[in-house]
């Protein structure tokens, strides 16, 4: 297992607007789980940080777990999950993980507990929403974090639209009524808990399911925790994409009530600006 912690304060432009003179805060605590099976996980360890980074003042610690030199297989209960308390001290964890096979029905139902006991937002990403399934018929609790219950997408990567379904809330507040994604899985969500709320959609073209808007980037509130989802993020181009990006990090900062109503960060909770060298 490779555990380390990453910093990365850039200054940039927040959807083009530059940010300046915020009160000193201390950096939101974010805890990145990277791994498990069919994606590039290694890879995406440093760009969701970095892209996240560049647009919100947030302080990594990332978790790629990996066992000889690879990733650890799609059963395992990862170590840093074998302590109850493994999200203490934590504002938010962001949850890009997809160990489908574990079944185990106590270690899934722990790893939520965890949230729930320390009250630490998530943020959900992709193939968390396959995470555990094989734990479908024997608990629902990963699925109520989620959310939504989604057991299969799409097959093959294709070019998606995503429509902006309500676009009052402050995490779609500006951007782009339509956005098109290339090289995604459209995950097909059979299930929204009550209290997910879908903030923005595409329209599967299987034919089992052709024609149905499907969630794509939503919100969540379960047990009064917050928690932020997107299907998005299958290939590592969309990590690179400043509409996701921007949709990403305004996720992760609502969920950790530092986004305001204008869909702005709260003060001091922009991108940092790098110390000037003379």
């Amino acid at each position: 297992m490779v555990r380390y912690g990453l910093v990365a304060c850039l200054w940039v432009g927040w959807l083009g607007l530059a940010w300046s003179g915020e009160e000193a805060v201390k950096p939101i605590k974010a805890l990145l789980i990277s791994g498990g099976n069919a994606h590039d996980y290694k890879g995406q360890a440093k760009l969701v940080p970095d892209g996240i980074s560049a647009r919100a003042n947030v302080e990594w610690t990332v978790e790629h777990p990996v066992k000889d030199g690879k990733e650890v297989p799609g059963n395992t209960v990862i170590d840093l999950y074998q302590k109850p308390d493994w999200c203490k001290g934590f504002d938010v964890v962001v949850h890009n993980e997809c160990y489908a096979e574990v079944a185990d029905k106590a270690a899934v139902e722990s790893i939520v507990k965890a949230h729930l006991d320390a009250g630490v937002p998530g943020v959900v990403i992709h193939g968390s929403l396959h995470a555990y399934r094989s734990a479908d018929k024997v608990t629902d609790e990963w699925r109520k974090f989620l959310g939504v219950t989604s057991t299969y997408h799409e097959g093959g990567g294709r070019l998606l639209e995503i429509k902006v379904a309500k676009a009052d809330h402050p995490i779609m507040i500006g951007l782009p009524a339509t956005w098109k994604q290339a090289s995604e899985e459209l995950y097909v969500i059979t299930k929204q808990w009550p209290e997910c709320v879908p903030l923005a959609v595409c329209t599967a073209q299987d034919p089992k399911d052709k024609g149905k808007d499907q969630p794509v980037v939503w919100v969540n509130t379960y047990n009064k925790v917050r928690v932020f989802g997107t299907s998005l993020g299958h290939p590592n181009t969309t990590f690179k994409d400043a509409t996701y990006l921007d949709v990403l990090t305004r996720g992760l900062l609502w969920a950790c009530d530092k986004l305001d109503e204008k869909g702005q960060p709260k003060p001091g909770y922009g991108p940092v600006k790098k110390a000037e060298t003379k």
